[in-house]
């Protein structure tokens, strides 16, 4: 557990998610750098006034995504981004680079003083939107050691929304995260099968009693249920019941921020 109490002074996290709006080169791109890191950084903001303990920044803007490589003008912004938020909060920061372009994370957490990553198809490929992603811990690890990285945490999803696990069903996510934990993850991800979907919380009890790894449930997040979740997990990350309507697109909505933090310090 030393890497995940190094990060957070809570033994519980909410993670605030901050979803980039879309890069440069990508279909949905304004023409704007300077608006993209304004309004990134005013939810930083936002969220750090509202009590959210730590943020993560991802390019969920940027449909449709490129599979495990996108171009150094998506992984640069990314760094600078971070940079910004990390120098304007001090909060612990994390980056995701979709999809599954975890060395490009890695290289811009490094860059831009953040703290941790979230990481796709660590172990077991799968099958996802974009194609087929395979898994890549032993690149990534390694990656990290050459670059002088290692303080850089690595969270890893296992058995990830927006993916077909076929390939994979005679395993039990139980089997999923012991393979993350002997790979060398630094702590796993359970989600639901969609960005905001819940995640079935007798799956995370599982995962929380078949290994030592730190739990963080990366969906589905609400103040209805955030109590429970944290009865097992470490972190959670939250992004689409932070917004308004709950839909991970639209604006921040405060009383929403408010509510669920409301709700986890009730526990």
């Amino acid at each position: 557990m030393s890497k995940i109490t190094q990060i957070f002074s809570k033994s519980k996290t909410i993670i605030g998610m901050i979803h980039i709006h879309a890069l440069p080169g990508t279909p949905q791109y304004q023409n704007d750098v300077s608006k993209i890191i304004d309004t990134a950084l005013e939810e930083a903001k936002i969220y750090k006034q509202n009590g959210i303990d730590a943020l993560m920044i991802e390019n969920m803007h940027d449909v449709p995504y490129l599979k495990n490589d996108v171009g150094h003008e998506i992984s640069s912004l990314m760094a600078i981004i971070a940079y910004r938020i990390k120098q304007e909060t001090q909060l612990p920061l994390g980056i995701q680079i979709l999809a599954g372009a975890n060395q490009a994370a890695l290289a811009s957490a490094l860059s831009s003083g953040a703290d941790f990553i979230r990481a796709e198809g660590f172990v077991f490929g799968h099958l996802a939107d974009e194609g087929y992603i395979d898994s890549n811990a032993a690149a990534l690890l390694r990656y990290r050691k050459n670059i002088g990285a290692e303080h850089i945490t690595v969270f890893t999803d296992i058995k990830k929304k927006h993916s077909s696990h076929a390939l994979t069903a005679d395993l039990d996510i139980t089997e999923m995260a012991h393979a993350a934990s002997f790979f060398l993850s630094d702590g796993v991800i359970v989600t639901g099968m969609h960005t905001g979907s819940t995640a079935d919380l007798e799956e995370i009890k599982r995962v929380k009693e078949a290994t030592n790894l730190p739990v963080l449930v990366g969906s589905g997040v609400t103040a209805d249920n955030i109590s429970e979740y944290l009865t097992y997990a470490n972190a959670v990350i939250v992004g689409s019941y932070f917004k308004k309507d709950g839909y991970w697109a639209n604006e921040l909505d405060i009383n929403r921020i408010k509510k669920l933090v409301a709700a986890a310090n009730l526990k």
